[in-house]
């Protein structure tokens, strides 16, 4: 998958939503693979805010995606 930047939690909630679907699987189904209850995936691809950042990766790890944080200001 190509690098995508995400600037909200909106956006973060659709490719959630858009990979899942890619998948084939239901918000229930990615709940039990990520150990996080369905009513946080459906927050999550509602882009509700939240500060459990550990589901967020835990969900993403399910899907096979990865983060990457880097320092746009450093020159490599």
């Amino acid at each position: 998958m190509p690098h995508i930047k995400l600037n909200n939690a909106s956006e973060i909630g659709s490719l959630i939503r858009r990979t899942r679907k890619q998948q084939g699987i239901s918000q229930a189904m990615l709940a039990g693979l990520a150990s996080v209850g369905t009513r946080f995936i459906s927050d999550l691809e509602n882009g509700k805010e939240t500060i459990q950042i550990q589901k967020l990766l835990n969900v993403l790890n399910a899907l096979g995606l990865g983060l990457y944080i880097f320092n746009r200001w450093e020159n490599d």
